[in-house]
């Protein structure tokens, strides 16, 4: 690892900071506005909504709707420009799709999982990508399964434990390869350090590894091209890039990894206008901002003619700490560059301005 020194190096600026009446489990940007939504859980176990509009230097609460379930993840990912309804996933297991406009019952329910949904990621909506609105939830129970919200009740898959395997606490899922009307992938991150890679064309399990520690967050640096790179966070805080270009048939992908601190690294969010930059934020209240530098060669031959992929490096930008409670939720903004939100377990909300992403 190498760290960007000197003029240029980008500085993370907080510029707002909103303290909570509730527990924050997630933030997100409203699409193609100054709006930013916070999801989480009130003291007295009922779910919360809030919609706020950034107003300069200070958050304006537009709307706070409460919900009978503490809400843990959210996303705007499979929804139009038009519509921008939020998908959320709750401590009961349900899915739901809300309007915002008109958020008193949801445009969408289904009773997913048997258990908390951990995560939730979203494709084929914003215009961004090819294929199908889907949605897919990661759950306690053990099961991944992907939605499309224009079918009722029953997922359009299912990647659940086979018989006799034990049920692992699935923590994170993500969507990726999402680049024609065909092709997509779901990767799924789980307690015990397994992360299986599902191909939604082939309805199989195209890889998987095991990187040792629980897996908090996994992200592709773009959902909607060619698989590129998947960054997976863990408890211990490491974090690995894997190299998606180049599959070998027996050691899978390449990959590096760091070691960015000493506790869990709770979330990775790729920059919208850089995929080669990254953020990820942990449980000391820190957040490290990450270039990605490709190797000359991505791909080379091993000793029996198969294409092997070869990890590029990684240098440490910045590194900032905001809060004396974990970070669990960060989102960029997709309109403004270097535009931030982050949540954390001080019941505060950060709206950060990280500066010179130009430069890098």
């Amino acid at each position: 690892m190498s760290a960007v020194l000197g003029p240029e190096r980008p500085q993370v600026v907080s510029h707002v900071q909103q303290a909570l009446s509730y527990t924050v489990f997630d933030c997100k940007w409203v699409p193609r506005s100054a709006r930013l939504m916070c999801l989480g859980s009130a003291a007295r176990g009922t779910g919360v909504i809030q919609l706020y509009e950034l107003h300069g230097a200070r958050l304006e609460v537009l709307r706070e709707i409460e919900k009978p379930k503490p809400i843990k993840c959210g996303t705007f990912g499979a929804t139009s420009l038009q519509q921008r309804y939020l998908a959320t996933g709750d401590f009961d297991g349900n899915l739901n799709i809300w309007n915002l406009e008109a958020p008193e019952i949801p445009v969408y329910s289904v009773k997913g999982h048997k258990e908390i949904i951990n995560s939730i990621d979203g494709v084929g909506g914003l215009g961004i990508g090819e294929g199908a609105p889907e949605i897919v939830t990661g759950s306690r129970d053990g099961t991944v399964k992907v939605w499309d919200p224009r079918q009722n009740d029953t997922p359009v898959a299912n990647m659940e434990p086979v018989q006799g395997e034990s049920k692992r606490d699935c923590w994170t899922v993500a969507f990726g390869n999402a680049y024609n009307q065909e092709e997509r992938v779901v990767c799924a991150g789980y307690d015990n350090g397994d992360i299986k890679l599902f191909d939604l064309k082939t309805m199989s399990l195209r890889w998987e590894t095991n990187i040792k520690n629980g897996v908090c967050s996994v992200e592709f640096d773009r959902k909607d091209i060619n698989m590129n790179k998947l960054v997976a966070t863990s408890l211990e805080g490491k974090f690995h890039v894997f190299d998606m270009r180049t599959q070998h048939p027996t050691k899978g992908f390449a990959s590096v990894s760091e070691k960015a601190q000493k506790s869990t690294i709770w979330q990775v969010r790729h920059l919208p206008q850089n995929r080669d930059i990254f953020m990820t934020s942990g449980g000391s209240g820190s957040l490290h901002l990450w270039k990605y530098e490709y190797p000359a060669q991505r791909s080379k031959k091993d000793s029996e003619g198969s294409e092997m992929g070869v990890a590029g490096s990684l240098s440490l930008l910045q590194n900032v700490t905001l809060s004396t409670q974990p970070i669990s939720s960060l989102d960029w903004s997709p309109d403004k560059k270097g535009l931030c939100v982050c949540g954390a377990f001080d019941q505060t909300v950060r709206v950060l301005i990280v500066t010179k992403l130009n430069k890098i």
